[in-house]
């Protein structure tokens, strides 16, 4: 009898032990759910590279932390800011969103809607899990601090034909001069040397921008935006007449004006322009055969030439980090800032396996196959210095509209430098 009494105490003491178990995991999970981040995007779902690397990189992380799930809102990029505005207003910003322009951006800052990434990072231990020029990039925009999540990380130079380089005994330029020599030297063989979209314009502002921050130097447009110099200033009006020549002399080809970006690109894919300026994003057409009509292992890349006597760094390398994300510090629970840890330090990884995409989060293990071209520019990226931005990045949006409206009569003769800088100037002050 005493042996039973025995039994059944062990036994209600250990129901008793289980049951106050129960309670305890209860009491956590109301307090802290578990990981439940949100992303509000302008990439439709279905092809979002945001929703597919955050929902496979959550669904790995579930498997060790119970019920965490990935959700994505899309929202049209004209409708964004709108939304952005409209969420915070109500505290209902979501953990993650794309980052807005600067103004709201800093108004959501002083409401406590943005978290320091580079703080928390460093808090978490995955800072060095941040690409170093991504770093370099974001502080350059926001103000000496980086305030979101570098999902992407592109760098801009000159993909050109290694074919007819070799056929016309051209080198690869490494000054202006050297550009527009090679440029002359092509348009006499009969080979458009540029390829350039005129209906985008920002690929031959970027001209401009890399000309100033080659001639002045990296803070050449900070100056501009910040009151201490002009683009009407002679050095200034300079760098456009130096674009608009290229125009003059038909090193763009016929008919720029009308272009779009995918004919400019088809263009130079199909080895009827020699050069084509573009961002590293042009990656997944230069990795397809049906598109890139050359070949891969006559493609290169070569910087922004350097101009003679400048104060700029010796390599010119814009760079940007794409479309980013904010953090809301607000949503942070212990749960998915730990979610966050993990994402920080995995991201790079994913995106290199599933989209093959460059990011600002370090890559801990490339794949084996990656192509000639995307090993470029990786490398480039992980080594690159001291990266400048481009010609409008600290441009309001109607000097930006303007800035790029422009370009095509600027290089086509309709417009003179002077005119064009003007113009644009304008925008900036008014």
């Amino acid at each position: 009898m005493v042996r039973r009494r025995r039994q059944m105490f062990v036994i209600a003491a250990v129901v008793a032990l289980s049951v106050s178990a129960v309670g305890a995991l209860s009491a956590h999970t109301a307090s802290n759910p578990p990981a439940n981040p949100e992303l509000l995007g302008v990439q439709a779902a279905n092809v979002s590279t945001w929703n597919a690397v955050f929902t496979a990189l959550t669904n790995t992380y579930a498997k060790t932390h119970s019920g965490a799930k990935f959700k994505y809102d899309y929202t049209p990029q004209t409708q964004i800011n709108q939304k952005i505005q409209l969420l915070a207003g109500s505290n209902a910003l979501p953990l993650l969103y794309n980052t807005p322009a600067n103004d709201l951006l800093f108004q959501l800052q002083k409401k406590g809607d943005v978290l320091d990434v580079g703080n928390e990072a460093a808090k978490l231990g995955v800072a060095k899990d941040l690409v170093p020029a991504a770093v370099a990039v974001e502080k350059t925009l926001y103000g000496g601090k980086v305030l979101s999540l570098p999902t992407e990380l592109n760098m801009e130079g000159v993909w050109f034909n290694k074919k007819i380089f070799a056929d016309n005994g051209i080198s690869i330029p490494k000054t202006w001069d050297e550009l527009v020599a090679a440029a002359a030297k092509l348009q006499a063989a009969g080979i458009q040397p540029f390829a350039a979209s005129g209906i985008q314009g920002w690929p031959i502002t970027r001209l401009i921008g890399n000309y100033l921050f080659s001639t002045i130097g990296p803070n050449a447009m900070a100056d501009v935006i910040a009151g201490k110099a002009k683009l009407t200033d002679p050095q200034y009006v300079a760098a456009a007449q130096a674009v608009a020549d290229l125009g003059a002399k038909g090193y763009f080809g016929q008919g720029v004006g009308s272009l779009d970006y995918t004919p400019a690109e088809d263009l130079f894919l199909q080895g009827k322009a020699a050069m084509f300026y573009m961002g590293s994003w042009i990656l997944g057409e230069l990795n397809n055969p049906s598109q890139n009509k050359i070949g891969l292992g006559d493609v290169g890349w070569f910087p922004f030439p350097r101009v003679a006597g400048g104060k700029g760094p010796a390599v010119i390398i814009p760079m940007n980090a794409g479309q980013p994300s904010s953090v809301n510090p607000k949503k942070l629970t212990a749960s998915n800032e730990a979610w966050l840890k993990y994402a920080m330090h995995n991201y790079g990884d994913v995106a290199m396996r599933l989209k093959g995409q460059v990011t600002g989060f370090k890559v801990h293990s490339l794949p084996r196959n990656l192509s000639s071209a995307t090993t470029l520019v990786v490398n480039t990226i992980a080594t690159a210095k001291n990266p400048v931005l481009w010609f409008e990045a600290l441009m309001s949006a109607k000097a930006t509209t303007i800035s790029q409206q422009d370009a095509t009569p600027l290089v086509t003769g309709q417009m003179s430098a002077q005119d064009f800088m003007a113009a644009v100037q304008k925008a900036i002050s008014g």
